[in-house]
């Protein structure tokens, strides 16, 4: 679950990491009273509008602007906030801007410049460690950065068993050139990172940029926090900041479902019980010429009010010309699935997309019988090869 960068800094913040403070607001008004209230809080003079969506690159898109009085604070909000905010990692269409950040501005005058670092916790799945990545070109596209200046892309793997070990701490101030003041200020700003990472149950904590103000405080501009959904359950408090209206609609509406449902660009609808059934689905269809339009696994209860579910969303994608239905009848009964299906489609009506359903496992000659004598148009199959081949078929 992906948190907006002011839920991310008020996170940050309750485990003493220094951010760059704001306040959020909903309309041009609430930005221009959020603004006042900053200036006489923090004695900011100028203000930052930042548009708050779940996508990198804001500035880029024109979703990050200065703004030098209440004046510029109260137009520049307007502008953003209803905008359809494109940047490199939304689709073409955009994202719907509902609310902006009004921040203070950190880049005031002092003994020295300004400097801005990349800093982030993830966990490094090859080695089952935690890694802190860090680089001295903050502000930039971290992609870019390792693609063109690898040698300036730093990496400490915390073992999660231990923690972090104060040394690596100060390794990495070291390491981004700092020293004095500001050398104990980046070993503090770590420590207390790597602390909400591991404390919030978070999959990751990406900061770009981390800041070195011009009187050598360390502190967040910007916050990107995604919070791991398998321990949710552990922090009630962190669920209840979800933002439905930054998630793909069909998505929360599977969820709610109980189903586990990833949307794709793709023309072959999938139902499959099983992960892994899933996605050697998904590569069936590219071998036989089509694109998996999503991936949906619908557990192993596939009765027919599953099914029929699973059908509902599938069929909420226009660009679905076809559904491959491939169950393994392990846990539940082939039988019993294609007497789901062939129920689901009785009650749906009339469905105009062509449906292969493949079911293997216990049962599975009852199943393709049920199938084949139900008088719907549906085809069936039990062998991986000949549900490729009917999928090309309706392809074609």
């Amino acid at each position: 679950m992906n948190l907006h960068e002011y839920q991310g800094k008020e996170l940050l913040s309750s485990f003493g990491v220094r951010i760059q403070r704001g306040i959020v607001a909903q309309n041009a008004q609430e930005a221009v009273a959020a603004a006042k209230k900053l200036t006489e809080e923090t004695g900011t003079g100028w203000h930052v509008i930042k548009a708050q969506v779940h996508a990198g690159g804001r500035g880029k898109g024109g979703g990050v602007k200065l703004a030098k009085n209440l004046e510029q604070v109260e137009e520049i909000a307007g502008q953003i906030i209803g905008m359809d905010l494109v940047t490199p990692q939304t689709s073409a269409e955009g994202k719907r801007v509902h609310q902006v950040l009004v921040a203070e501005d950190v880049y005031y005058p002092g003994d020295s410049e300004p400097e801005e670092y990349y800093i982030s916790v993830l966990l490094n799945r090859g080695t089952g460690k935690n890694m802190i990545m860090y680089s001295t070109e903050g502000g930039m596209d971290i992609e870019t950065v390792a693609e063109e200046t690898p040698h300036l892309i730093f990496h400490e793997e915390v073992d999660p068993a231990i923690g972090l070990i104060p040394f690596q701490a100060r390794r990495i101030a070291f390491n981004l050139g700092l020293s004095g003041l500001a050398f104990k200020e980046m070993t503090k700003f770590v420590t207390s990172l790597y602390t909400a990472y591991v404390e919030s149950d978070s999959s990751l904590f990406e900061i770009n940029p981390v800041l070195k103000t011009s009187d050598s405080k360390i502190m967040a501009v910007d916050a990107k926090v995604s919070l791991d959904d398998n321990a949710l359950f552990r922090h009630k408090d962190l669920a209840a900041l979800r933002d439905l209206r930054e998630e793909n609609p069909i998505e929360v509406e599977a969820g709610e479902l109980g189903l586990n449902y990833v949307d794709l660009d793709g023309n072959v609808g999938c139902m499959v019980n099983g992960a892994g059934l899933a996605m050697a689905t998904m590569d069936l269809i590219k071998q036989a010429g089509g694109e998996p339009a999503n991936f949906l696994d619908v557990g192993g209860t596939a009765d027919a009010a599953r099914v029929e579910a699973a059908f509902q969303i599938i069929l909420k994608d226009p660009a679905v010309k076809a559904i491959l239905i491939n169950i393994f009848g392990g846990i539940v009964r082939c039988d019993r699935v294609a007497q789901g299906v062939i129920d689901a489609y009785k009650n749906m009506g009339t469905i105009n997309v062509p449906i292969i359903v493949r079911l293997q496992g216990t049962n599975a000659d009852i199943a393709k019988e049920l199938i084949d004598n139900s008088g719907l148009d549906v085809m069936s199959a039990t062998e991986f090869q000949e549900a490729a081949d009917k999928v090309q078929e309706v392809l074609a």
